[in-house]
């Protein structure tokens, strides 16, 4: 990135946001990661993410969003992502989020316990389907504007050997 980009990227208002990249259950004989299409956003498919609410920690808001997202916090954290990343909105949905232009995220890597139960009928459904893919396939779905954060992410927890 170069200065310039650097300091306009600096002027941005980015949402503070935690993300979770959910493996089975079945995780570590089985690598297999959840996605799940968005409501509101054709053939959007995504990780679980929010908010983080004031006062809340990264991994208070980790586990309120698991809930209300996909109605379980049965997870056990394997790693943190050691950075915050940012993303831009794309126009379309700049204008849904305004006043913020992306979020700035905090990534764990957490595990289904045995026996958790995903429901993602919750109050407010944010997913229409979900599913749990091996790691190669998960560009198949993701949707653009976040390809380049999910591809760092995942690429330091596979160096890190998590998957």
């Amino acid at each position: 990135m170069t200065d310039k980009e650097e300091i306009k990227k600096e002027k941005k208002n980015f949402r503070p946001n935690v993300a979770a990249i959910i493996l089975s259950a079945k995780y570590p004989a089985k690598c297999e990661i959840f996605i799940a299409s968005r409501v509101d956003i054709d053939n959007a498919w995504q990780f679980p993410q929010g908010g983080i609410d004031d006062g809340e920690t990264t991994k208070e808001a980790l586990f309120r969003e698991l809930e209300e997202e996909i109605g379980t916090k049965d997870v056990e954290i394997i790693a943190e992502y050691p950075n915050w990343v940012s993303y831009e909105f794309p126009p379309t949905i700049a204008q849904k989020m305004y006043p913020f232009d992306g979020q700035k995220q905090k990534y764990y890597l957490v595990k289904l316990k045995k026996g958790a139960k995903i429901d993602i009928n919750t109050e407010i459904p944010e997913f229409s389907e979900y599913k749990f893919v091996p790691t190669k396939d998960i560009y198949e779905y993701i949707t653009f504007f976040k390809r380049t954060v999910y591809k760092q992410v995942l690429r330091y927890f596979k160096q890190e050997g998590y998957i």
